[in-house]
């Protein structure tokens, strides 16, 4: 072939070449990605992240946008930090991200999925969202253990009180943490954790370890053979406590199963006032016409869930806002009046006054923008999707970081100031609902995968919160504020536990 030849050829394949080239510019320009940050070879932007990731990814989108690209190894995310962009995510979009990306510890941790919260979108997911609406945590069965959060508030408050007359500090998110644990295991399965002889005490410690592992970030998540060499040594400690786990739930669901059946001889016996969550599952579990029959591993995983969900997200929210009011004791002192004008000085403030107290629920509403427990939303594209102009691809791991959300300036005036009066209007009455679609103040998520447990959570955190502050006035045991120090952890856990010291108010009620 000579040099004429060759350019004739060269000169027919030219214009094929630019317009294959003009194709795939136009194809690029469609598939638009978000912009991403410099990275490193083969880690990606692993570098950027801290012991904090909230606060990581928070800086990240202060310098970068609030709408970035990320990639940890071989897996790639989408990092969303502002109200609208995450509107865009959870609700305009909210089918293309229904589903959870896999964490190899909470994978293991919900029996590979077969919980509600990690769950795959899809028929099993749908009947136990059904359930958990209809009939786990229903108005219904709220309004049914009523007595029993009520009961166990006496409690707990008579605790605080033997300490107080004895002059002793309280180490308050232990203590409350204590009453979320009880409440939810006395309406899991009528075992009270408080009681040391009791499997309730031994399952609180066990679970406590599992949530733990469950948001420790592990190196298998990078993909390639990281997922192969477990450089952390989680597989074994996952497995030893997941094993202790087993046999007390075990335990726990035999010794009911057992009671269920002498109930069933005795027909004359009133049964529904005794039901528990663990009944209502048992139910499903046994019934062969059931839509979806549950496993073993079905109702073990629930209980993680509601444990995670029903104890860490209320005793640790009501701890921050303890400590928010300790440095700031005007604000105390007019929640204190608010609930003296309502409840009055003759009994306990109850769940039923929540509607009517709406300062305190200004006060849980800023502590949540503040302090929120869950400080990132993750999700999973299951398909290709555009949010704000951008394209995000299949598979791709979504990440919206509540915690910075609730600081961003064009939402929020003063964004670092503990200000409940942002949630009061010229009324006097509480705005932006914590169960509706505000993504300003993301407390529980949103679209179909929102939290099923707010209903639960809204009545336990401010009624818990109103208490103690209607029986006590509180002081600390040392001069200065208290520090606002964070460390990592599922929920969002203080770096130094909140010591305070009860001095009981003079009300009628409030005796030993």
């Amino acid at each position: 072939m000579d040099n004429d030849d060759l350019r004739a050829i060269l000169m027919f394949m030219l214009p094929a070449l630019l317009f294959i080239i003009l194709l795939l510019s136009k194809r690029k320009g469609k598939a638009k990605l978000p912009p991403s940050p410099p990275g490193l070879p083969l880690i990606g932007h692993f570098h950027l992240l801290g012991p904090l990731p909230h606060r990581a990814f928070h800086n990240i989108s202060q310098r970068y946008g609030p709408l970035l690209r990320l990639s940890f190894g071989s897996k790639s995310c989408v990092l969303v930090s502002s109200p609208e962009i995450a509107r865009q995510c959870l609700k305009i979009n909210d089918a293309s991200f229904l589903n959870h990306p896999h964490k190899t510890n909470l994978d293991y941790v919900t029996y590979d999925r077969s919980d509600i919260f990690m769950a795959p979108y899809g028929p099993f997911w749908k009947f136990m969202r059904k359930l958990f609406i209809t009939q786990l945590l229903s108005p219904t069965t709220l309004h049914h253990h009523s007595p029993v959060r009520a009961q166990e508030l006496k409690f707990f408050l008579h605790n605080l009180l033997k300490k107080a007359d004895l002059g002793e500090e309280v180490n308050v998110g232990e203590e409350v943490a204590l009453l979320a644990y009880n409440i939810v295991t006395t309406m899991a399965f009528r075992k009270r954790c408080s009681d040391v002889k009791s499997e309730g005490s031994q399952l609180v410690q066990v679970v406590k370890e599992l949530i733990e592992l469950g948001g420790k970030f592990n190196l298998a998540d990078m993909g390639w053979l990281f997922k192969k060499l477990d450089l952390q040594g989680y597989r074994k400690i996952l497995s030893t406590v997941r094993t202790k786990y087993d046999a007390i739930i075990e335990r726990i669901i035999k010794e009911h199963e057992e009671s269920r059946r002498t109930r069933r001889k005795d027909t004359h016996k009133e049964h529904e006032a005794e039901r528990d969550l663990l009944d209502i599952l048992l139910d499903i579990y046994e019934n062969p016409n059931s839509e979806i029959r549950l496993t073993r591993e079905n109702i073990k995983a629930f209980f993680l869930n509601i444990f995670g969900a029903g104890t860490d997200t209320s005793s640790l929210t009501v701890t921050w806002a303890m400590a928010e009011l300790m440095n700031h004791p005007d604000i105390m002192e007019k929640a204190r009046k608010e609930i003296d004008s309502v409840v009055g000085k003759e009994r306990i403030v109850e769940e039923s006054d929540i509607p009517n107290l709406p300062y305190v629920e200004s006060i849980v509403k800023e502590t949540f923008r503040l302090h929120p427990t869950g400080t990132m939303i993750s999700r999973q594209a299951t398909q290709e999707c555009e949010v704000n102009g951008y394209v995000i691809p299949e598979k791709t791991s979504l990440i919206v970081n509540v915690w910075s959300i609730g600081r961003d300036p064009e939402y929020w005036e003063y964004p670092l100031e503990f200000r409940p009066e942002r949630f009061m209007n010229e009324e006097g009455e509480s705005e932006m609902s914590l169960k509706a679609q505000n993504f300003e103040l993301l407390v529980f998520g949103a679209g179909r995968r929102m939290c099923p447990g707010v209903s639960l959570a809204t009545k336990v955190v401010p009624t818990t919160l109103a208490a103690m502050i209607q029986c006590f006035q509180w002081k600390l045991p040392h001069e200065g504020d208290v520090d606002m120090e964070e460390k990592p952890g599922l929920g969002l856990p203080r770096a130094n536990p909140l010591l305070c010291i009860p001095v009981p108010r003079p009300l009628p009620f409030l005796k030993l």
